[in-house]
């Protein structure tokens, strides 16, 4: 008669604690990935809309909520402040040190301003010099597109508040910090300068650059193939010869 191998199953503690702790953790981020891929679907399909649409004519009035006007073609009328203009730091641009330039837009006829991000100048070699900002304060129309204040990885305590004097250098541009700093509302999002208008320094504004859905799919049944695969030697090494 032919020799028949006969197994059993023998769980033992640590590799199933192991493997109870680890399935879990694999799963929840295969549908992690599950659930991004779905937000930037939506995401995207919102950025397309809101690039289709018509220009926005700001006005104090308007929606002041980021997250739906973000990348929105906007035209606004006012002057800007030219007594009053900050300074982010820390800023790279060809791997070169240097400052985005935020001047406020004070809106025709209102006491309410936008920050308009007029690009990107580079630090002096002496950085306690600070950079001079020409600009003329005559009524104008600033044309260019709603963003996002830059952001940073860490924020450390007190990166928020501006320096004292003019213009002010600030690490981390937070809209009711400058407001407080300025003594005017504000909106809370800049606009950045279009690069064919004047009054701007160095634009090189990204393109709306996200992960892509598909990613997103992608990395979530790498997720769930190690899940599968984690399971396979957690059931080979637990089959055990029978004697």
């Amino acid at each position: 008669m032919p020799n028949i191998t006969r197994y059993t199953v023998k769980f033992e503690k640590i590799p199933g604690l192991a493997y109870l702790c680890l399935l879990p953790l694999l799963l929840t981020l295969g549908f992690w990935q599950l659930h991004r891929a779905e937000e930037k679907r939506q995401l995207l399909h919102l950025q397309q809309q809101t690039l289709m649409q018509e220009t926005l004519h700001l006005s104090a009035a308007s929606e002041d909520h980021v997250d739906l006007l973000q990348y929105k073609k906007v035209e606004v009328a006012g002057r800007y402040d030219v007594s009053h203009q900050f300074l982010i730091d820390n800023q790279v641009s060809a791997g070169k040190a240097g400052y985005f330039v935020l001047t406020p837009l004070i809106l025709e006829g209102k006491k309410k301003a936008v920050l308009v991000n007029r690009g990107w100048i580079p630090l002096n070699r002496d950085r306690s010099i600070l950079p001079e900002l020409p600009i003329s304060d005559i009524q104008t129309i600033v044309k260019g597109r709603i963003n996002r204040f830059p952001s940073v990885g860490i924020k450390l305590p007190g990166a928020d508040l501006p320096a004292s004097g003019w213009p002010s250098v600030v690490q981390v541009a937070d809209s009711e910090q400058l407001e407080k700093r300025l003594g005017y509302p504000l909106f809370h999002f800049q606009i950045e300068l279009d690069k064919e208008s004047a009054d701007g320094y160095k634009r090189d504004w990204q393109a709306i650059n996200i992960m892509r859905p598909e990613q997103h799919t992608a990395y979530a049944m790498q997720w769930f193939g190690l899940a599968i695969i984690l399971t396979l030697l957690f059931i080979g090494y637990s089959l055990k010869k029978e004697q």
